[in-house]
């Protein structure tokens, strides 16, 4: 199965909550990767220009949106982005498939 990267920012109201009411939110997180289809691998909160990080599988890109579509629809998200990371063998095997597809660089 795929693995995604997301990368959170909090809004001041979320961060409200959970002062008023510390919660492990890998329990609201889970149940929801899990009735998309996937599986969450991790919940980890940052310095920096994000407020945390999730790590999750999900059995294609179309699953994960859906996820991520239900958390931004809760309005307690201030930014937000999502990769999908590839195993050293997926890379592998998109870098022996380009060879054959026969780009032509600019001006060349």
């Amino acid at each position: 199965m795929p693995m995604f990267l997301s990368k959170f920012t909090y809004t001041p109201e979320a961060w409200a909550a959970l002062l008023a009411n510390p919660e492990d939110r890998r329990e609201a997180l889970g149940p929801v990767i899990e009735a998309a289809g996937g599986k969450l691998h991790g919940v980890w909160y940052a310095f920096g220009d994000a407020d945390g990080y999730v790590l999750f599988e999900m059995p294609d890109p179309v699953s994960a949106a859906s996820g991520l579509a239900a958390v931004v629809a809760s309005g307690r998200l201030s930014a937000g982005s999502t990769t999908c990371l590839l195993t050293v063998e997926e890379m592998l095997e998109a870098l022996r498939r380009s060879g054959s597809l026969g780009y032509r660089p600019p001006g060349a």
